[in-house]
């Protein structure tokens, strides 16, 4: 049983959102193809409360891009992004969202960031995502979304070190590439990790 995991293709990240990933549309006419070669889709959506404590903007004298000490992890600071609710937090108008077997939503506690769809940035907390996907006999996942060097990473290395065979498809992702060569070490990281890469009809 292989299910694909769709990662946070939600407004803020497209172009013209609060986030925007270069590029990031086009990552859903093939997230869009990919679903029906999969038996189940799942998606993971950015689901944050105004006060998040990522948001440069509740750290006064604080600029995007800033790392700060959040209750005992480093953390980039972001712009206001996919808070509950808004336009910014629903998916991409375009992407046959109404295909998803299951959504589970993260970064909704304010005192933690959440790239990853199983866990927390501190693997304080589960989504519950690993549990819902065994319990459905899912053996193996495709990783696909945004953004790349982001939670796209962390959930695919997530996804490995639960046990899963997990691929990543770089035609259905993009990176943010706040440093240049972020993305280029996400994917080595992955791979050293135990995550398979595709890199066909894809960036790299």
């Amino acid at each position: 049983m292989n299910a694909l995991i769709v990662v946070d293709v939600q407004n803020d990240f497209l172009p013209g959102g609060a986030l925007a990933v270069a590029d990031g549309d086009g990552v859903i006419p093939v997230i869009n193809r990919l679903m029906g070669e999969h038996d189940l889709v799942v998606a993971t959506q950015d689901w944050h409360p105004a006060e998040h404590g990522s948001f440069a903007a509740n750290h006064p004298g604080a600029n995007p891009g800033e790392v700060i000490d959040l209750h005992g992890l480093d953390q980039i600071l972001w712009p206001v992004h996919c808070v509950q609710g808004t336009v910014g937090a629903e998916f991409a108008e375009k992407l046959h969202a109404h295909q998803f077997d299951a959504i589970f939503q993260k970064g909704t506690d304010p005192e933690i960031d959440s790239y990853s769809g199983f866990y927390d940035n501190g693997r304080r907390k589960s989504t519950g995502l690993a549990a819902w996907l065994r319990d459905r006999g899912v053996t193996d996942v495709t990783v696909v979304g945004l953004a790349t060097d982001y939670c796209v990473r962390f959930t695919a290395e997530d996804a490995a070190s639960e046990g899963f065979g997990t691929t990543v498809r770089l035609a259905g992702t993009r990176g943010v590439e706040l440093q240049t060569g972020d993305i280029a070490k996400a994917i080595a990281t992955m791979e050293a990790r135990g995550v398979q890469i595709s890199r066909g009809q894809g960036q790299l």
